[in-house]
C-alpha cells in the first residue's frame, strides 16, 4: 500500500472516560482517516456525573479538522458493554464493508493503522483469516523475519476485521452453546482440559447472562470457522485504561500501559497462513489463565471483605 493511500474507515467505541478519549482520539486524528464512526452508550442514571463525562467525550470526537466522513451512533440510555459494543460493531458493518476497530482506552502506535489497512487487503478474501490484531501481549518473542504471525486466539485491543466476518457468524447471545457444549466441540479445539474447562466455563456464563460483555462471543465465532488472527511482530496498542473507573479492567497488571513499537514497511508476510504453534502453546498459561486466577483471588478478597462488615 502506497504510504499517501487513505487507511480503511476508523471506529471509535465510548462511554465516560474523556481523559482516554482525548489521547485515542488525538492519535486517530494524526491519522486522518476519511471515515470515522463513533459509538457511544448512555449514562447511568445511577451514578452523579457520569451524564456530564458522557457528553464530554462526546464533544471531544466532534473535533474532526481533517477531511472526514462522520457517522455518529449514540445511546440516551445506558445499554451496558455488551448490547452497546455488539450492536455498535453490527452498525459499523451495515455502513462499511471493513473497519479498523478501537475503544476508548486502546491507545495506538501510529504504525497501527496502516498495518491494519495493508492486511485488510491482504486477507479480504483469505477465509483462514477472522481478523488483524493489534495487540501483541508476548512482544519481542515473535518470528524475527516476519512482520506478524498467526493466532488462534482473539484480541481485541484494538483490532480489524470485514464485514462478511462479522455478519456471518456473530451471535452476542451464543445460541449454539447448547449444542455445541453438549457435543464437546470446546474440547476438540483445546485438546488440554484446564484450557478447555476454562473456555467451557466462560461461555456457560456468557450464554446464562453472568457476563456483561461481547468478546468472547466474537472469539467463539472465528473458532467455529477455524479462522486466525493476524498478530503484529511488535505490540501495537497500549491500554491506557487500566483504573478503578474501568468497566472490565479495574486493576492494572502486566498488560496495562504495555509499551509500543514501531513495525518496519514494507511489511514481511508469512509464508504460510497457519497459526504459530509455539506461540499460541504459551497463550493461555501467561495470559487467559493468570488472568483467571486474578480474577477469582478478586472475588475471594471481595468475599472477605463482606464478611468481615458482617462481623
Amino acid at each position: 500500500m502506497p504510504e499517501r493511500q487513505a487507511i480503511k474507515p476508523v471506529a471509535l467505541l465510548v462511554f465516560n472516560r474523556p481523559d482516554c478519549t482525548e489521547k485515542t482520539f488525538a492519535a486517530i486524528a494524526a491519522a486522518r482517516p476519511p471515515t470515522l464512526l463513533v459509538v457511544g452508550d448512555g449514562p447511568r442514571p445511577e451514578r452523579p456525573g457520569e451524564a456530564e463525562r458522557v457528553d464530554a467525550v462526546r464533544v471531544i470526537v466532534e473535533r474532526v479538522d481533517w477531511p472526514c466522513k462522520v457517522l455518529t451512533n449514540f445511546s440516551p440510555q445506558n445499554m451496558g458493554c455488551r448490547a452497546r459494543v455488539s450492536s455498535g460493531i453490527d452498525w459499523v458493518f451495515e455502513q462499511v464493508p471493513e473497519a479498523i476497530i478501537l475503544e476508548d482506552d486502546c491507545l495506538p502506535h501510529p504504525d497501527f493503522f496502516r498495518f491494519c489497512s495493508e492486511l485488510l487487503d491482504r486477507y479480504r478474501d483469505d477465509r483462514r483469516v477472522g481478523q488483524i490484531s493489534g495487540s501483541n501481549l508476548h512482544s519481542g518473542m515473535a518470528r524475527p523475519e516476519y512482520s506478524y504471525y498467526f493466532s488462534r486466539y482473539i484480541h481485541i485491543w484494538g483490532w480489524a476485521s470485514w464485514r462478511d466476518r462479522w455478519q456471518e457468524t456473530y451471535d452476542v447471545t451464543l445460541s449454539r452453546w447448547p449444542e455445541l457444549r453438549a457435543r464437546r466441540w470446546i474440547y476438540e479445539l483445546f485438546p488440554k482440559r484446564r484450557e478447555a474447562r476454562y473456555w467451557e466455563r466462560m461461555f456457560d456464563e456468557v450464554h446464562a447472562g453472568l457476563v456483561d460483555t461481547w468478546d468472547y462471543q466474537w472469539a467463539a465465532a472465528c473458532w467455529q470457522n477455524g479462522w486466525l488472527a493476524a498478530v503484529p511482530a511488535g505490540n501495537l496498542i497500549s491500554n491506557i485504561g487500566f483504573r478503578s473507573d474501568a468497566t472490565h479492567t479495574t486493576t492494572s497488571g502486566e498488560f496495562g500501559d504495555l509499551p509500543v513499537r514501531e513495525i518496519a514497511f514494507p511489511l514481511r508476510h508469512p509464508r504460510e497462513v497457519v497459526a504459530d504453534a509455539r506461540l499460541d502453546a504459551g497463550e493461555f498459561g501467561r495470559i487467559f489463565a493468570v488472568s483467571s486466577l486474578r480474577k477469582i483471588a478478586r472475588k475471594l478478597w471481595r468475599a472477605a471483605q463482606r464478611s468481615r462488615g458482617r462481623l
